[in-house]
């Protein structure tokens, strides 16, 4: 017997399971009611009010051509300022930049020697934690330093700082062994 061919039957178990479902919903209702009251007799509360917001500030990007910062940086040719008397000692910008030279003198870590052949080399910590052999002669730091000896205890180097006036002048630096 199929309740599609009996639409009576069909009803009649419509309404059966309907009012099964409602009579669930006459239970004794007194606790929820009794809680509701107590809630609403609470007093009410101050709502603190919605801080400020600063309007947001657009930045407007200049319109002289700037780096791109999705470019990866070059070292081929060093900033030459040619302000100033044009006297006494210049960094060369033909020379191809070496890979030292991309970091700050204080950013990089003397960490040991090599010898071989009578010939002594330093081994130099870049801050990416990439170890260098360099020896005299090759340049490191950002101020074109040129390294004038190597001892088993520092690295001197000779470098050529810009003054304000837009000169050049040598100065004398280290980089001492890491401890």
């Amino acid at each position: 017997m199929s309740i599609h061919r009996w639409p009576g039957l069909r009803v009649a178990v419509i309404a059966t399971v309907a009012g099964l479902a409602l009579a669930g919903c006459n239970e004794d209702m007194s606790g929820l009611r009794e809680y509701v009251a107590k809630v609403k007799a609470r007093p009410g509360g101050d709502i603190e009010p919605i801080p400020h917001m600063e309007p947001f500030e657009g930045y407007t990007y200049p319109d002289q051509p700037l780096r791109n910062p999705f470019r990866a940086l070059s070292f081929a040719q060093p900033e030459v300022d040619q302000g100033g008397s044009n006297a006494g000692p210049k960094p060369d910008p033909t020379r191809p930049r070496e890979a030292l030279e991309g970091f700050p003198l204080d950013a990089l870590a003397y960490v040991g020697t090599l010898s071989r052949n009578n010939e002594l080399w330093a081994l130099v910590q870049a801050p990416d934690g990439t170890i260098h052999r360099v020896q005299i002669g090759n340049y490191m730091g950002q101020n074109y330093g040129r390294i004038t000896a190597i001892t088993p205890t520092a690295i001197e180097l000779r470098e050529l700082v810009q003054k304000a006036n837009g000169d050049w002048e040598r100065r004398q630096s280290e980089l001492a062994l890491k401890d």
